[in-house]
């Protein structure tokens, strides 16, 4: 695994007020899972453009007459070559088991989670749950990444299960690429905003679709001058995320649940809305309502961006094909469609001037607490995550 840092230990995961705590046995199933997911992404996976290039697109051209000219052809023909089958379960199988493990940490200590996430919620005004609130089909009906109900899925009063599911877990599917509070995509962003803003940093940020809080709590810890707005749809992120920030010490966020379609705030009252990795979880119909609440929310001057992978268009075909295997195996159903449209038509449909427009990549910073020293061969060097972006200015 040249070039490819080994896991860090998952006794090295961050802490914070709403941790669970682990069993011998707890840790180990994550040091295994976190090592797997390591060997398959760094040897399994690059095995698999060799076994396209040497056996399936040859095999193709010798009965077609042709290249595979999109995605879905070289599916089907990958579909047949017994290396992408062998990668493909393993990596589904290390979902489930990540999730299987996840859920039994969680679950058998759920009520006590609840009982101390509560206890650093009770009263706070930055907390904003609506009992009446019902969570649009295409996140309530989904087990989003294996993880059987979802994000909004609730087993008892004022539960944090699913979040908390999400925040240990996480560690392991990504080998501790992102850190040990997982806060990598928010530490990029970050580093990006000041580059971008010039040391001239927003007064009132929002952010759509918090989750469990990764990123928006490292943004609102690196500019406490800052408000920070976000909304998201599932009460146990909101709890979860506005405990775990609270334990961090981080009390420059508002917590609302409402739809990222329909924020519940005044037009023009922001200076920058984002969205990290969140809009394929959204429908096709989704996505245009809220690229028309960003124009909305945003005040004129102010910066729109959204972090994703890239999209299909102008992709090869098997990069195009690699990177549609989440929503084909990993429960990931709004996957394809999001990464087949055009974001910035989308833009322009809101209002947006293409003008205004651009792409650019936020890259994270491997995180030496728990990595040590490495030696940097590049910009995507080893576990160094990066996303594409997709900006606008009003």
């Amino acid at each position: 695994m040249s070039g490819w840092p080994s896991p860090p230990p998952y006794n090295l995961v961050g802490k914070h007020g709403v941790s669970p705590t682990f069993k011998h046995d707890d840790i180990a199933r994550f040091n295994f899972l976190a090592q797997l997911n390591t060997h398959l992404a760094a040897t399994v996976v690059p095995a698999n453009a060799t076994a396209y290039e040497k056996r399936v697109k040859p095999a193709f051209v010798a009965e077609h007459g042709r290249e595979p000219t999109d995605r879905h052809e070289v599916r089907r023909a990958m579909l047949k070559d017994a290396h992408f089958q062998i990668w493909s379960a393993l990596r589904r199988s290390s979902m489930e088991l990540r999730q299987q493990n996840g859920r039994e940490v969680v679950l058998r200590q759920l009520a006590a989670l609840n009982q101390k996430a509560a206890a650093l919620n009770r009263n706070s005004p930055q907390l904003k749950l609506d009992p009446t609130f019902v969570p649009p089909a295409y996140v309530s009906k989904v087990d989003f990444h294996c993880m059987p109900g979802g994000y909004v899925g609730e087993l008892l009063p004022d539960d944090v299960g699913a979040a908390a599911n999400y925040d240990i877990g996480i560690f392991a599917t990504t080998a501790g690429g992102l850190g040990c509070y997982n806060d990598g995509a928010g530490l990029a962003v970050y580093e990006w905003l000041k580059k971008r803003c010039a040391g001239e940093m927003p007064k009132r940020i929002l952010d759509m679709g918090c989750g469990p809080g990764h990123t928006i709590t490292a943004l609102a810890k690196h500019l406490p001058n800052t408000e920070f707005v976000t909304v998201d749809v599932a009460a146990p992120m909101l709890r979860f995320a506005h405990a775990r920030a609270k334990s961090l010490g981080v009390n420059n966020i508002t917590f609302i649940q409402a739809n990222a379609e329909n924020v519940p705030e005044p037009d023009a009252s922001f200076d920058v809305v984002y969205t990290t990795i969140m809009l394929h979880e959204t429908s096709n119909l989704a996505i245009r309502k809220i690229m028309a609440e960003t124009y909305r929310l945003l005040k004129p001057g102010g910066l729109s961006f959204h972090l994703e992978q890239p999209q299909y268009a102008g992709l090869p075909p098997f990069e195009a094909f690699m990177r549609d295997w989440d929503s084909l195996y990993n429960n990931e159903p709004f996957w394809t469609g999001m990464h087949d449209l055009d974001i910035d038509q989308l833009m322009a449909d809101a209002g947006y001037d293409r003008a205004n427009m651009f792409q650019d990549r936020a890259v994270g910073v491997l995180d030496e607490a728990i990595f040590g020293k490495q030696k940097d061969t590049g910009e995507d060097f080893g576990r160094k995550a990066a996303w594409h972006l997709f900006g606008v200015t009003k």
